[in-house]
């Protein structure tokens, strides 16, 4: 069964095969998001994004043995930091966030990862982009504006963590995107995990409180979802530039809504799936862009670390 099913999809055409990996990385997104508002409802949020490291470290775990030490060589300490900050500031806010805001909502807010990150590289690394581009930015920006709507000049608490969470998200990629340079892909995440969990682990004794089996199950499927999902968008990237994949990219906001409807009830609002559209929208616009002008960059990297 197993052989005729490898055989089945050795025969599909790569275009294809990475669409299916990205249609399945969005359900996978969407649901590991929809355990993590499930366990913060009964174990503080620290606490569960400590287990989401913790399983994380598990699951790679043969990879950094199979590489020994050299896993944890690098020359760069202090970028690695910046990187930790990063992502342990993104994962709080969004574990925070997500149990404020609807689904739908938290997903559509975080597309805006890959637009932080264009303009990140632009001050950071000095890219430069052109008219075009910068068009499609700004109405990113105002796509993110139509959902958060603060008409009366506040946001909710929850999209705050959420924009924060991205932005926080964007960082973190440019920080990988300057390691890359340098550092082998089996050391950064070695690294970046190991330091994540190390950080995780001081906030989650502060407010510990020792989880059920069910719960820890629940905290496994969290890791586990989330280092298939990034090893999945890897594989489809491998057989598919990202401006051809990226559009796939939209049906987490089409699982969230589902999941959300089906499991909490909630029905996105008509200004969260217009945002998202147009929010989307330009990072399709912007990765295609990208990929003509300077093959794979940072916006098309983000698509595998969000959430």
């Amino acid at each position: 069964m197993i052989a005729r099913l490898s055989a089945f999809f050795d025969r599909m055409p790569a275009a294809t095969l990475a669409a299916l990996m990205m249609v399945s990385v969005g359900a996978q997104v969407s649901l590991m998001h929809a355990i993590i508002r499930i366990t913060t409802a009964d174990l503080h949020p620290f606490e569960v994004a400590f287990f989401r490291c913790f399983f994380g470290v598990l699951v790679l775990l043969p990879l950094i043995l199979r590489n020994g030490a050299g896993a944890y060589r690098t020359q760069r300490l202090p970028m690695h930091l910046i990187r930790t900050a990063c992502q342990v500031v993104s994962m709080t806010c969004f574990f925070f966030g997500i149990s404020q805001v609807p689904l739908a909502k938290a997903s559509a807010l975080m597309f805006t990862a890959p637009l932080f990150a264009t303009v990140f590289a632009v001050f950071l690394l000095g890219e430069r982009i052109r008219s075009r581009r910068i068009f499609a930015l700004a109405l990113g920006f105002i796509g993110m504006l139509i959902i958060v709507r603060p008409a009366d000049g506040s946001i909710d608490n929850g999209s705050m963590l959420m924009m924060i969470a991205a932005a926080t998200l964007a960082g973190m990629m440019i920080a990988i995107k300057s390691l890359s340079a340098t550092d082998s892909s089996v050391t950064i995440t070695a690294i970046g995990t190991t330091m994540v969990m190390a950080v995780m682990t001081i906030p989650a004794i502060l407010v510990w409180q020792w989880p059920t089996l069910e719960q820890l199950l629940w905290m496994f499927a969290i890791g586990a979802l989330g280092s298939l999902s990034h090893y999945m968008v890897a594989q489809a990237m491998s057989r598919a530039e990202a401006s051809a994949i990226m559009p796939y990219d939209f049906t987490k906001l089409i699982w969230a809504s589902l999941l959300g409807f089906l499991i909490f009830s909630e029905f996105p609002s008509w200004w969260t799936l217009a945002g998202g559209s147009i929010i989307f929208a330009s990072t399709v616009y912007i990765t295609y862009r990208e990929s003509r002008v300077g093959g794979a960059r940072v916006a098309s990297e983000a698509i595998g670390e969000r959430g």
